[in-house]
């Protein structure tokens, strides 16, 4: 018996086959019984007709419980009304494993709440919603390292045990290591990246990344995932020119290829059609004066918050730039701005829908004087630093990066409410498990 994926059914119309999955629905007519069985690639509509199957089967899978794993065979149809466009004559079936009726699938159609969920998260990932939005994900993934593996980088793994912070020193997760030495999980691949573009020209990272802030916002998990380009001979506007172009080319790409998942989610595509360049820029100092004009209490010199940006944002119908943001508030390794010393060759890029913060970058200081008096000044481990300080010492150019929070794009592409959906197992302030 041929088994395929009910994804496959297209390819296999008037074929007997045999599709293995579990079972999504049932519901049932008398003689007939409709059986909703998934496959992870798709969800098969099932007629079960009890002359066919005979009184003892029929009556076996008539009460065959959510979830049941069970392998079915039997001849597929074209059907518009279906789910996914086919069905299955059922001929025959194998039941796996029977779900008990004592101790059922504990996801119901009723409403549940979000710690229930989360509790259940092992099991809530089965649900077409959580579905769609993982298989957006996965596009995403895979078109970000189409983007960069067709434009001549190259990826390079970077560690997640570090021995010094790359950002902020309370922020970090510190692990005890051998010998009573400590490391400190990464928050980021970019210092390693600086290297390796001085070995390669073009390269990124993409992994998991770790932040100790106790933030419990819809804007933050404590591990995430996120693609680190780093590039020679570059500067603050090849950062802006590569963001723009990687995010319209993945937002291409999910409407391209996820437009049936975009639709369980009931996203507004118009919003995700208008994601063109060029987008919008403005200076930090533009931004400040915009956002005091709307009423927000910041003053010059001060980071944004979440409602900063929605406000900056809810103007534009697509990504934002903002450049040029104060040295005091962006990490010691920012190159600072020629003509004013006191700005950093910085640049956020704010999603539109008040999603926030996607893409963080900018050039970095290649002067190796500049760059030991920052360490200095940030009250940095000189000597945990000494081999990043070398790429200033052999051959240092003007170089350049970002990086990009894979669930914070997915969350605005998505155009969901939490971050938290987009990982398939988050980890928060409160939340280590399942």
């Amino acid at each position: 018996m041929n088994r395929i994926t009910i994804s496959q059914a297209a390819a296999h119309t008037g074929e007997t086959v045999e599709i293995a999955g579990w079972l999504y629905n049932l519901r049932s007519s008398g003689k007939i019984c409709f059986p909703q069985v998934r496959d992870g690639s798709g969800i098969m509509q099932c007629v079960a007709v009890k002359a066919v199957l005979g009184d003892e089967a029929f009556e076996k899978l008539k009460r065959l419980t959510q979830e049941s794993s069970l392998v079915l065979r039997g001849k597929l149809r074209a059907e518009q009304r279906a789910p996914g466009g086919f069905e299955m004559d059922v001929d025959a079936f194998d039941i796996l494993q029977r779900v008990p009726e004592e101790t059922p699938y504990p996801i119901t159609p009723k409403e549940h709440g979000p710690d229930f969920l989360l509790d259940h998260r092992h099991l809530w990932i089965r649900s077409r919603r959580q579905h769609a939005i993982l298989k957006i994900r996965h596009e995403v993934v895979k078109a970000v390292r189409d983007y960069f593996d067709s434009h001549g980088f190259t990826l390079c793994d970077t560690p997640i045990f570090t021995p010094a912070a790359c950002e902020g020193t309370t922020t970090l997760f510190e692990v005890d290591y051998f010998e009573d030495e400590k490391v400190y999980l990464t928050q980021s691949g970019q210092l390693y990246n600086e290297a390796t573009a001085a070995a390669f020209g073009k390269v990124y990272t993409f992994g998991p990344t770790f932040r100790a802030e106790k933030s419990k916002t819809r804007r933050h998990l404590t591990e995430f995932w996120m693609v680190e380009p780093e590039m020679a001979y570059a500067t603050l506007e090849d950062v802006k020119n590569v963001a723009e172009e990687m995010i319209c080319f993945v937002v291409s790409r999910v409407l391209e290829n996820r437009r049936a998942e975009l639709a369980i989610l009931e996203r507004d595509l118009t919003r995700l059609e208008s994601v063109k360049a060029p987008f919008p820029r403005m200076s930090y100092d533009q931004a400040v004066e915009i956002l005091k004009k709307k009423g927000s209490p910041i003053e010059w010199g001060g980071d944004f918050g979440g409602t900063d940006e929605t406000l900056l944002s809810e103007e534009f119908d697509r990504p934002l730039m903002v450049d040029r943001f104060p040295m005091q508030i962006k990490a010691f390794y920012f190159e600072p701005d020629a003509q004013r010393p006191e700005l950093a060759l910085g640049v956020d890029l704010l999603a539109p829908e008040g999603y926030g913060e996607i893409v963080g970058g900018g050039q970095r200081i290649h002067d190796y004087n500049l760059l030991l008096q920052r360490i200095k000044e940030h009250h940095l481990p000189q000597q945990a630093f000494e081999w990043y300080l070398d790429l200033r010492r052999y051959g240092s150019v003007p170089h350049a990066g970002f990086g990009m929070g894979i669930e914070r794009c997915v969350t605005w592409i998505c155009g969901i409410d939490h971050l938290r959906e987009t990982i398939p197992f988050p980890r928060m302030l409160y939340r280590t498990k399942p």
